[in-house]
């Protein structure tokens, strides 16, 4: 800290001792100081300006040194500015307990003008690094408040999307992106034949066995690909592409992550078969606009995908035999040069007026 930047509180009830240490410290260069009477005048003065340093006698008639020193350090706000004391030169008690009480120097008197440069330019370098080192713990307080707070929001948001999304979206301050809009976006919905018969003559036990070895299949697949989940409905998922974060041709990642659930879910439906479980997975997939956002109440908040499409991708799947992954034509016309696939023919589903061509998806071309 420069000389001319510090401010300095000379507080002595003698009037010599204050205009000879006054003096003293203009001569080094301190321009900004204030002087005080007696203590009391000095606890006045400090709660109206910002001291960097205080030179305070401790023989003073009513509050005296020591209880001005006392009540500083008492307070929160006083309690960091450095005092050096002002004491006889052979009183050493006096400076024994003026450091006791939390004194950064003492200085005896008379004055001596090169010891008196020395405690004041040290007193105020301990200040200064002190200051800096709780700059330094306010902003790493701060920072750590914030990555908290970061945590907690990358822990809700993965519920919904793959660790990479959540942590983009956190990143950048992306909450925005969660609310209520309108995008196209690809949705994949798949469920388990023979679900329904399976869970009426099992253990509940044994199908919660069952739908913890799927969801830890399926899991891992749809963040890979960087889907949304948007829920669990039992052995149903549902899943969209495209958002919060735009892709760059969400079908073809919707139709890598169809086959590779294809390909994992084989080896667990022949172990499932060998405990007597005759269970296989349907997909259905669809493209088209949603409404997408957060729905819900304070508490339990939901981000889901709401539109036609999604009925398009349930009616697919609904029709899906075990192992194939079906589309419409509209939307097989947008990956066709990609994958490999056999027509199905026209099928009728509920809520649509016409029949609609199907195609089920049976690989990616190489």
């Amino acid at each position: 800290m420069k000389a001319a930047e510090a401010a300095l509180l000379v507080v002595d009830d003698n009037d010599d001792n204050r205009y000879t240490l006054t003096r003293r410290l203009k001569r080094e260069g301190y321009e900004n100081i204030s002087t005080a009477n007696d203590g009391r005048q000095a606890l006045e003065q400090l709660q109206l300006k910002k001291f960097d340093l205080v030179m305070l006698d401790v023989m003073m008639p009513e509050l005296n040194g020591y209880e001005v020193l006392e009540r500083m350090k008492a307070d929160p706000v006083l309690r960091d500015i450095p005092v050096i004391m002002i004491t006889a030169v052979e009183d050493q008690e006096s400076v024994v307990r003026c450091i006791k009480l939390g004194a950064e120097d003492h200085l005896p008197k008379p004055f001596d003008a090169t010891l008196l440069a020395a405690r004041v330019s040290a007193s105020l370098e301990k200040k200064r690094l002190r200051d800096e080192l709780h700059e330094l713990n306010r902003t790493l307080e701060a920072r750590v408040r914030e990555q908290l707070s970061q945590i907690d929001r990358l822990g809700l948001l993965k519920r919904f999307f793959s660790p990479q999304i959540a942590k983009s979206i956190v990143e950048t301050g992306g909450e925005e992106m969660l609310k209520t809009h309108r995008r196209e976006v690809v949705v994949v919905f798949l469920d388990m034949r023979g679900f329904t018969a399976f869970t009426d003559k099992v253990e509940p036990e044994e199908v919660m066995e069952v739908l913890s070895e799927y969801h830890n299949a399926m899991g891992p697949l749809i963040f890979a690909e960087g889907g949304t989940l948007d829920r669990f409905t039992g052995d149903g998922m549902m899943i969209y592409f495209n958002d919060p974060i735009k892709m760059e041709f969400p079908m073809a990642n919707a139709v890598r992550m169809s086959l590779a659930m294809q390909r994992d879910f084989a080896p667990l439906r022949a172990a499932w078969q060998k405990r007597g479980f005759e269970l296989d997975l349907g997909i259905g997939i669809a493209q088209g606009y949603a409404t997408l956002g957060a729905i819900g109440f304070e508490g339990r908040w939901d981000y889901t995908c709401i539109g036609s499409v999604t009925n398009h991708a349930a009616r697919l799947c609904g029709e899906a035999k075990g192992g194939q992954i079906l589309t419409n034509h509209k939307t097989f016309v947008r990956i066709e040069s990609q994958v490999r696939a056999e027509p199905l023919g026209e099928m009728s589903f509920k809520g649509v007026a016409e029949p609609v061509p199907v195609v089920n998806i049976t690989g990616m071309m190489t």
